[in-house]
């Protein structure tokens, strides 16, 4: 069975997809771009402040589906220059006290918004 996962405390959707959809135990969490939930316009900073706005809205919709951040197996980083990596590395791996989640670390041309950095994932319960 499939069920929708959506707070306000993560940005909204900008197209026809959902933030989370929880299938069993597993969570799997849309890309999420450094938009503020609260006026749904992008954080126009550094590396690191996008990187931790990222990571905020993971949260949001982690807490959510009744998990945290240590519930995640597997996260997929999308990066536009990976010359950022280190500055992204760093902030992500703040959020995490130990077993580090399995990803792939991917340099694109472009994200929604000209976002810099975007990061889905998957969490088991």
């Amino acid at each position: 069975m499939k069920q929708v996962i959506q707070t306000t405390e993560a940005p909204l959707p900008i197209g026809p997809y959902s933030q989370a959809t929880m299938v069993g135990n597993m969570l799997f969490i849309s890309g999420q771009i450094a938009l503020n939930p609260q006026t749904g316009e992008m954080v126009q900073a550094d590396i690191e402040e996008e990187t931790h706005r990222v990571m905020q809205n993971i949260g949001a919709i982690l807490q959510r589906a009744g998990m945290s951040y240590e519930n995640i197996v597997k996260t997929t980083i999308f990066v536009k220059n990976l010359e950022n990596f280190s500055r992204i590395n760093q902030v992500y791996g703040s959020y995490f006290s130990s077993h580090f989640p399995a990803r792939e670390t991917v340099e694109v041309s472009r994200l929604p918004k000209d976002a810099q950095v975007e990061i889905s994932c998957i969490a088991v319960r």
